[in-house]
């Protein structure tokens, strides 16, 4: 039986700015330029801003090859 069995996906849900610009490799400018330009969802829980590692994967768009064109 593997060690990490019946444990939730080691994925976190909600990352903060920072945590969400280390995850995606982008600044945390950049990532709240995107919040700013609607492109990224963000949620406030108190004084802190909140984003969900599924909005990060969908701000992601594939680049196309030169087969594409």
């Amino acid at each position: 039986m593997a060690a990490t069995a019946g444990l939730p996906d080691e994925r976190p849900r909600w990352l903060s700015i920072t945590g969400a610009a280390v995850w995606v490799s982008l600044s945390a400018k950049t990532i709240r330029r995107k919040i700013a330009a609607g492109e990224l969802r963000a949620y406030r829980c108190g004084k802190t801003i909140r984003i969900k590692t599924d909005d990060l994967e969908a701000m992601m768009r594939p680049v196309p090859s030169a087969k594409d064109w």
